[in-house]
């Protein structure tokens, strides 16, 4: 009599199908949650930046400004993500988070489309403050929702996607002010951006309020076996459960206790002071490098994509391999510090071709940022510490783009020696607090290595697994989680969670 088939067992008595069902919930999450990250944060970008856009298509002439005003105008925006930083990052984590960033969406878009409409300076300054303002949701409730779904190997790769983003924002909006650009109407070109940009923004309010899950357990696509094995993955190799759990001040006073806290506020800080800048200056800059208006709008093409490159590119590496966060901000860092240097020293290169080939170099930047908050997002356990440090972490990031621009001065245009000079010292500062971070938390790994005695992925900066051999697919199938294992308890005060390098 033939024998009764049976599936393919693994080691501790997980099927292949049990890991394969894991992995096709994984990608149906994909699916759902990351194309809506994504183009909510290109139009976050682009409704941002069309700005520098603008600038060179009759914003400047048109609201009559003069000397330092466009950089103020660039930086109040960061006035008002300031401002509301702290409390956002309190109500992501109180209320139904998708429910909450429609909203936030829908006042945006009404921000952006009204920008149109301003005639002087006062006005454009109250305007990108209150942009600010609405825009200040929308990349830590990103992050919230990331370390939510996925585990800590998992979220660099998903940051890099949804951070992408950003460059490809850059990339359409370049194309849509060329194209804009080209209109003759009594409404100018610029005006055409920011109302074009609004309404797609605010209608994408909705998709935001039908299509986004708050969490794990009112997620509709999934079925309550699903939502099981999400909550569990999240729980065993994520950072903890946040549905449920309350503000918790003692988090928070640990979080400012936490010295990797205020190194990760530094490293914030010195590399978006050179985002700020040339984020806004961008096109002036290449108009500077001896292009048209037209011509500039189409270089930033190619910038944005070598942006996104070395977003995508850094993300996959940071999640493939755990210690190398650090490095590979060192690395992005030195190819930034060489693009500002051949700027820089552009009085002594005849050739316009050198300093364009620099400017590429410094928009490697922005894969700096979703290397930080990978940091956070795997290294901080506990909802409250983890949203204290998205707050820090976003109160430098308004701090140094605030600055950024105030470092471009109209009387030193079109070199701008100090703003590069100022790049150059600020990234050279951040990579040594890159390095002096991977050395600390090296540190904090095997000296928990020697209090817990226990043999940990301290080296790769991984957790001990539970069960020798298994990996986490297996863990999940494997493993009755008991109550205390849903708690909201910090790093400081989990045995056994090991610091990603």
């Amino acid at each position: 009599m033939p024998l009764p088939q049976t599936e393919p067992c693994l080691e501790g008595g997980t099927t292949a199908n049990d890991e394969a069902r894991i992995r096709r919930i994984v990608r149906k999450v994909d699916w759902r949650l990351i194309p809506i990250l994504f183009f909510t944060y290109m139009l976050n970008f682009m409704d941002k930046t069309i700005l520098s856009s603008a600038s060179v298509f009759g914003l400047i002439d048109d609201t009559h400004l003069v000397g330092q005003q466009y950089s103020w105008v660039s930086s109040i925006f960061y006035f008002g993500y300031f401002f509301w930083e702290y409390p956002t990052n309190v109500l992501i984590a109180r209320l139904p988070v998708a429910k909450y960033l429609a909203f936030t969406t829908f006042l945006w878009g009404i921000v952006v489309a009204v920008t149109a409409a301003c005639v002087n300076y006062g006005g454009l300054l109250a305007v990108r403050f209150l942009l600010g303002v609405a825009e200040a949701t929308i990349t830590p409730a990103f992050m919230f929702i990331t370390t939510t779904w996925y585990t800590r190997d998992e979220i660099p790769v998903r940051t890099g996607i949804w951070f992408a983003g950003n460059s490809i924002g850059g990339l359409v909006a370049s194309l849509l002010a060329y194209g804009v650009g080209h209109i003759h109407h009594p409404l100018h070109p610029w005006m055409w951006m920011f109302i074009i940009l609004g309404v797609l923004t605010f209608l994408w309010g909705f998709v935001l309020l039908a299509f986004l899950p708050d969490s794990i357990s009112n997620a509709r696509f999934l079925n309550e076996d699903e939502k099981e094995i999400m909550t569990k993955r999240a729980i065993i190799k994520g950072t903890g459960r946040t549905e449920q759990v309350s503000w918790r001040w003692d988090q928070t006073v640990e979080c400012l206790m936490d010295p990797k806290s205020w190194i990760i506020f530094c490293i914030t800080i010195l590399t978006q002071i050179p985002n700020g800048g040339t984020q806004n200056f961008a096109n002036l800059v290449i108009k500077s490098f001896g292009f048209t208006s037209l011509e500039s709008t189409l270089i930033n093409i190619p910038a944005s994509v070598v942006s996104a490159l070395s977003i995508s590119v850094t993300g996959w590496l940071a999640g493939r391999y755990s210690r190398l966060n650090n490095i590979l901000i060192i690395c992005v860092v030195a190819l930034a510090v060489t693009g500002s240097a051949i700027i820089y020293s552009r009085r002594h290169i005849p050739h316009k071709g050198a300093p364009l080939f620099g400017f590429f170099l410094i928009e490697t930047g922005p894969a700096i940022l979703p290397l930080v908050m990978s940091l956070v997002q795997a290294n901080y356990k506990g909802v409250t510490k983890k949203q204290t440090m998205t707050a820090m972490m976003f109160i430098a990031y308004c701090a140094g783009n605030i600055a950024g621009p105030q470092f471009f001065r109209t009387k030193e245009a079109p070199v701008y020696n100090t703003a590069f000079k100022a790049i150059l010292i600020c990234y050279v500062l951040a990579a040594a607090l890159a390095a002096a971070l991977r050395v600390y938390l090296s540190w904090l790994n095997k000296k928990r290595d020697r209090e817990e005695g226990v043999v940990s992925g301290a080296e790769t900066g991984d957790e001990p697994v539970k069960v020798p051999g298994k990996d986490v697919d297996a863990m999940v199938m494997d493993i009755t989680l008991q109550a205390e294992d849903y708690d909201d308890v910090t790093d400081w005060k989990t045995v056994g969670f090991r610091y990603r390098l």
